[in-house]
């Protein structure tokens, strides 16, 4: 392979700094909730720039569990996007509340124009979708939401650093769940997620659900799940998060230059860059013709580009049951024919994504 897509065993090439913290841990036998999971909340707290931080078992829990603090239960529903990750839409049917729909625009970001009409009386929230580390248009949702009485839960597992405007993703909402998994741009050794929260309330709720309800060894408070973030993993998450606004930046630096490049391909359009806007890059893609043609080149030539994702997700057979048409989200039917991913990691080097370049101007020039 010429050009790789997982960029993991450069970032993680010398471990020994993480190898000698964890066996600093061994002996302590502080392995549920324990110190390192508390640094790392405090860290998380302070680089997103917020008051709590709560780890949990994943970035889906991240998800879920703000409404379930929230009271978010059957009968209740929950916009959100219709083109993001499976893990949204489960996390909100994991509550047992309803997931409603709604179309993307190109900035792969829910369509704020078309969320009025999905909300019913049974709406209880609006979960919008940081996706490809994009920003969704937080002002006008925020506005919505407080028209109609509605929490906002932002799920941002792609959109660590991002801001709109000057603000930053996951201070927006009631609360935001941030994705610690592998191949996010801060990152562990396995699942791991951060719920962010500037209300006080919300997170003692979170810290009491988080651990089977418990506020303390005997006395239980609230039924509550098992989601806590690991020390083990919150030690590799304490190694990596000073690196962050690093990974950011190079992240950025790399999109900008594909930017430039595809500029002249005229099979390729890359999205709209809007302004006021800080997207941090988790995901890099454009939009192209003939995109199965392509992908299928890029991998003969030995790089590995990615499709994010060639379902749409309203279609496929574990949705069914919420009953949406094929045909319901045009924008998320042609995103899922026309995009392709390439690699845009901090580890990738400028000869690799000339590379990349050459070949996609090279299958469009017939080569």
């Amino acid at each position: 392979m010429k050009v790789r897509y997982s960029y993991l065993p450069e970032q993680f090439a010398n471990p020994e700094p993480v190898f000698q913290a964890l066996r600093r841990l061994v002996p302590t036998g502080d392995f549920t909730l324990g110190q390192p999971v508390r640094d790392f909340e405090v860290r998380f707290a302070e680089l997103i720039g917020v008051k709590h931080a709560i780890g949990v078992g994943s970035g889906t829990d991240a998800l879920k569990l703000p409404l379930k603090a929230l009271g978010i239960g059957p009968g209740d529903e929950v916009i959100t996007a219709a083109n993001t990750f499976i893990a949204t839409v489960g996390a909100i049917a994991e509550t047992g509340a309803r997931p409603v729909l709604v179309d993307c625009d190109d900035s792969f970001c829910l369509d704020v124009a078309q969320v009025e009409a999905a909300i019913t009386a049974n709406t209880k929230a609006i979960m919008p979708v940081h996706l490809t580390g994009e920003v969704a248009d937080m002002p006008r949702i925020m506005d919505l939401a407080e028209r109609h009485g509605l929490a906002v839960v932002e799920d941002a597992c792609q959109g660590i650093l991002s801001e709109y405007q000057g603000r930053r993703s996951g201070t927006w909402g009631a609360a935001a769940g941030f994705s610690l998994h592998p191949l996010k741009n801060l990152n562990v050794w396995g699942d791991g997620g951060v719920i962010v929260t500037n209300d006080d309330r919300m997170n003692d709720r979170l810290r009491l659900i988080r651990n089977h309800g418990l506020k303390n060894r005997d006395e239980i408070a609230v039924l509550g799940c098992n989601s806590r973030l690991d020390s083990v993993q919150a030690v590799v998450g304490n190694w990596l998060i000073d690196q962050t606004h690093d990974i950011t930046g190079k992240r950025i630096a790399n999109a900008a230059y594909y930017d430039a490049a595809f500029a002249g391909v005229s099979e390729l359009r890359v999205p709209p860059r809007r302004p006021g806007i800080k997207r941090v890059f988790h995901l890099y893609m454009v939009f192209v013709e003939q995109r199965d043609a392509l992908f299928a080149h890029c991998l003969e030539q030995g790089v590995e580009a990615k499709i994010h994702y060639p379902i749409p997700l309203y279609q496929q057979e574990g949705l069914r049951p919420l009953g949406y048409a094929p045909g319901t989200f045009p924008v998320t039917d042609r995103h899922a024919a026309e995009v392709i991913s390439f690699p845009v990691d901090q580890h990738i080097t400028r000869a690799q994504q000339d590379i990349v370049i050459e070949t996609v101007r090279d299958f469009y020039r017939g080569s």
